[in-house]
């Protein structure tokens, strides 16, 4: 069997898994942290409305997948604020709606089937150099976001004491729901709609069980999740299985043994 790299298509796949494993590495201890995982669930769930929108009009989807998941983060954001709903409440009913969105754009047309699965199962072995642009571009946004680690962690690890010295929490938690959607979405054709949440999730907690310190913990979980894509990469093209599932697998194996490993 040839080897992986000599394909371009395991190229591209490649770069783009560590670009977007990178991302994900990055914000899974915010996720984690805050409780926020039914959250990243719902906004990758909510995305569909906009994908579907998005392929209806015969536009980019990504393009109008963006502003309707920033909107979605931001209403959820909203709710929780502004009535006594506790946010999950406040996700399942505004992911509820976005889906429902989706479904009723879709069933007005028939032709665009296949790029439906390609956002909900996602295609790493299809990228092309689009995607790579969006994935670097979505890289590019997590090191302009990374100039506020600093204060989104202090924020994350005690969000009563930020009270305290003044921060807007709410604008913090804002800021980071916003971020979190992009990402999201531009991942989405890629790694697929239906796992993208488990990229944002698994890394950080894995990280969570061998960390001892905010920075180490998102140190820890950028090297999980850039790890696990590529080992899992790797693997699904020698054993010949779906790209996407052995690296969430892959992932989740690694978590369940660093759990057995460090259960107290």
């Amino acid at each position: 069997m040839p080897e992986p790299l000599t394909y371009a298509f395991m190229q591209r796949a490649l770069i783009a898994g560590v670009l977007l494993s990178a991302v994900a590495g990055y914000f899974s201890p915010f996720i984690v942290q805050r409780r926020m995982a039914f959250l990243g669930s719902g906004l990758a769930h909510a995305a569909f409305g906009g994908v579907a929108l998005g392929i209806v009009l015969q536009f980019d989807p990504v393009l109008v997948a963006l502003p309707f998941t920033v909107l979605i983060g931001i209403g959820i954001v909203l709710i929780r604020e502004k009535t006594e709903l506790a946010g999950d409440t406040a996700v399942g009913i505004l992911f509820a709606v976005a889906m429902a969105l989706g479904i009723l754009l879709l069933s007005r047309t028939q032709q665009y089937a296949g790029d439906v699965m390609t956002y909900l199962f996602g295609s790493i072995l299809a990228v092309q150099s689009a995607d790579l642009v969006w994935a670097s571009g979505l890289a590019i946004f997590t090191i302009v976001c990374a100039r506020w680690w600093p204060v989104w962690a202090y924020a994350t690890v005690d969000e009563r004491l930020a009270r305290v010295d003044r921060l807007s929490v709410k604008r913090i938690e804002l800021a980071l729901v916003i971020s979190v959607a992009v990402a999201i979405v531009v991942s989405a054709k890629i790694i697929g709609i239906l796992l993208v949440s488990a990229f944002l999730v698994l890394p950080g907690a894995t990280a969570r069980l061998v960390a001892h310190s905010f920075a180490g913990m998102t140190g820890w979980s950028c090297v999980i999740a850039i790890g696990g894509t590529v080992v899992g990469l790797l693997g699904s093209y020698y054993t010949d299985l779906p790209s996407g599932p052995a690296i969430v697998l892959l992932q989740a194996a690694v978590f369940f043994i660093v759990a057995a490993v460090t259960r107290r």
